[in-house]
């Protein structure tokens, strides 16, 4: 199967746009799922796209660019990971364990987007000492080039000879390393929930951590991850309208409660009187 030319044209754009979405709004296109399944969408299979996206949606959990640091690219990588998966026709599996190294790999293009957006910063910063405040907004929106052209160029290149690249692929990878990918595929997902639980308060709230795992590891079969995200919710409801009770309700004040008394004895005394 190879790629329409629809097909190529608009994941060329999408992942430029995802990744402007990655530095300015955040509405999502950025993330691996939303890649996977526009690519899946698109060529028409769209569960082994959202399979491929999610399984890197969750390797990068708890993975964020804080300052100058670099972390795989896998938004192109689950685009790229999903087209070629449907060319192939061998299943997510295949895709997985070719959008990892795809991902690795165009971390050297983040760097050099990165290095190239420094020329019209520091040209803004001179034009910004002379006061010339169009050509500063002029610079700033010349760095959209470089960020785009370093997801579109290789997606492109990559989709186009894309009936080559697989074949080349599925000659070249020998059957053990690909099978060491598809392990690290399943590995991932578990080291960026790791990555996560390092963040989150889980000594805290360690009784509904052990209850979803129960639910999802015992009882797969009556509950999907939907049911036990609702069964979480209803917990994090309850545990909120408690604190919130207990806050406005407060302890009692022994201090009032004397004062009360000590009124009371002087009117009683009063009217005695």
């Amino acid at each position: 199967m190879s790629i329409s030319a629809f097909a190529l044209i608009f994941l060329t754009i999408y992942v430029g746009l995802a990744q402007l979405d990655a530095l300015s709004l955040k509405i999502g296109l950025f993330s691996p799922v939303f890649g996977g399944a526009a690519t899946g969408l698109v060529m028409g299979d769209l569960k082994t796209g959202l399979i491929v996206g999610a399984t890197l949606q969750l390797a990068t959990l708890g993975v964020a660019t804080y300052g100058g640091a670099t972390v795989p690219d896998f938004l192109s990588g689950s685009v790229m990971g999903s087209a070629f998966a449907i060319m192939s026709g061998r299943g997510a599996a295949y895709g997985i364990g070719l959008a990892i190294p795809i991902g690795l790999l165009l971390t050297q293009m983040d760097i050099l987007a990165r290095m190239t957006n420094t020329i019209f910063q520091h040209h803004a910063d001179r034009l910004a000492l002379e006061g010339d405040y169009k050509g500063v907004e002029r610079n700033n929106l010349y760095g959209i080039i470089p960020w785009t052209v370093s997801r579109m160029l290789p997606v492109f290149v990559g989709l186009f000879f894309g009936s080559a690249v697989v074949k080349a692929i599925n000659a070249w990878i020998p059957a053990w390393l690909m099978t060491g990918l598809k392990t690290a595929g399943i590995i991932l997902p578990a080291m960026g929930i790791a990555i996560l639980m390092r963040y989150l308060p889980i000594k805290r709230y360690y009784p509904y951590f052990i209850l979803g795992f129960v639910l999802m590891a015992y009882f797969t079969k009556s509950f999907s991850l939907l049911g036990t995200a609702l069964v979480g919710f209803v917990f994090a409801a309850i545990h909120v309208m408690d604190a919130n009770e207990r806050k406005n309700n407060g302890p009692s004040k022994p201090n009032d409660n004397s004062n009360d008394s000590g009124n009371s004895d002087d009117e009683e005394v009063e009217i005695d009187v």
